[in-house]
């Protein structure tokens, strides 16, 4: 039986990784083993930070909520307390939209929100 040479193979996966790690500094995009071992660790800080970005995003909407709410003279929480009560549905990723780019209509959505007095007088 003839022996199979290797080469074109190994010569195939290493450059398949080399590629992969164009954009890493020194040896992490020239040297086969420390480009490995950084790839591996890049994709698994990609995975990771697909979630973690998810998260982030959220914990700013709710900053730019609060803000906007308390210069409308309310707090987040009563304002969410109140969207739901008054069965206004607007995800807070469209609540941070609008109380950065229309603060008017931000302002106008919490109007509608906040209960009337004779309605607070009825919950208390």
């Amino acid at each position: 039986m003839v022996r199979v040479k290797r080469g074109v193979t190994h010569h195939a996966r290493h450059k398949k990784i080399l590629e992969q790690t164009k954009g890493h500094s020194g040896g992490r995009h020239r040297l086969y083993k420390t480009a490995k071992e950084s790839l591996v660790h890049a994709l698994a800080y990609q995975y990771r930070d697909r979630r973690t970005r998810k998260r982030d995003f959220r914990r700013l909407w709710i900053q730019r909520i609060n803000a906007a709410a308390r210069l409308s003279g309310i707090s987040y929480s009563r304002l969410i307390e109140a969207l739901k009560a008054g069965d206004i549905q607007v995800n807070r990723k469209m609540l941070a939209e609008l109380a950065v780019s229309d603060p008017a209509a931000f302002a106008s959505l919490v109007e509608a929100a906040r209960p009337t007095a004779s309605e607070a007088a009825a919950a208390s």
